[in-house]
């Protein structure tokens, strides 16, 4: 009975490769990747010259089979194009085959786009809810933030660079104003940690490239007998917005939603603001 070894892969920086992975997979009879041009890559830069066959969402019902049959005959390494295979990367069905089939299932461990984002966040990284990637629609993207905020936790959502900002858009109308911290191509040539708020993040990423994590700040709801906001505190708010650069129609949005005014009222404080 062979072992499926979970090989995390570097998620940009080649050399945050670890020396177990390598060993894994140049010891491995069989590596199933995600993306078999992605694997050699890698394998011909550590020039590591195993046998290699794809394994992903498209394939994996006919490929299961497969490798639980190489299983039976000896070991298995299984890669995603980056990071932790099963973490938002196929895998997980492979995993509970080989479990129901009596297979060890071991995970060597490495880059991680969510620890690495959490840790330089500059947020909250007590307690932080994973979301992966979000649903593709606006409803269901927005219910999918509400939901994992009444938790309270640090939200870590991953997003492509086509629907980031419909994302931090959702997030803004969901959640109210947050701080955000924007990391985008983590550990590759032109890697980027923005720090701010998700109406900044908006006004900065007007249009964005490459992969991106975004880690949002936890919040609660406001508790009963919670004094309410007083107009320095909208002042504040306002003055920070234009500190980063919001556009007043973002922020006069914001400014409504978060102290509870009619859009009138936020529009004339937004104004005083400017006046002052």
């Amino acid at each position: 009975m062979g072992t499926l070894y979970l090989v995390a892969t570097p998620i940009g920086n080649l050399r945050d490769v670890s020396l177990r992975a390598l060993d894994v997979l140049r010891e491995a009879p069989l590596i199933a990747a995600e993306d078999t041009r992605s694997a050699r890559k890698l394998l011909d830069h550590f020039e590591i010259g195993a046998k290699v066959t794809s394994y992903n969402d498209h394939n994996a019902r006919a490929k299961t089979p497969l490798l639980l049959a190489a299983l039976a005959a000896g070991d298995v390494a299984v890669i995603s194009d980056a990071g932790m295979p099963g973490i938002s990367d196929p895998g997980h069905g492979l995993v509970l085959a080989a479990i129901e089939a009596g297979h060890v299932v071991t995970p060597i461990p490495g880059a991680s786009a969510v620890v690495a984002a959490v840790a330089a966040s500059g947020l909250s990284s007590r307690r932080f809810h994973y979301l992966g990637f979000l649903p593709r629609q606006g409803g269901p993207r927005r219910r999918a933030l509400m939901a994992a905020a009444a938790s309270g936790d640090t939200l870590v959502v991953y997003e492509s660079p086509h629907r980031v900002r419909a994302t931090l858009e959702d997030a803004l109308a969901a959640l109210g104003e947050r701080r955000v911290a924007v990391c985008r191509e983590l550990t590759k040539l032109h890697e980027e940690i923005w720090r701010g708020t998700l109406s900044g993040a908006l006004a900065r990423f007007a249009e964005p490239r490459g992969e991106f994590t975004l880690v949002i700040e936890g919040g609660a709801p406001a508790e009963a007998g919670d004094e309410p906001a007083t107009a320095g505190d909208i002042a504040a708010a306002i003055a920070a917005m234009r500190t980063e650069g919001v556009p007043a129609r973002v922020a006069v949005r914001e400014v409504a939603r978060r102290f509870g005014l009619s859009r009138r009222a936020a529009y004339a404080a937004w104004h005083r603001a400017v006046e002052a």
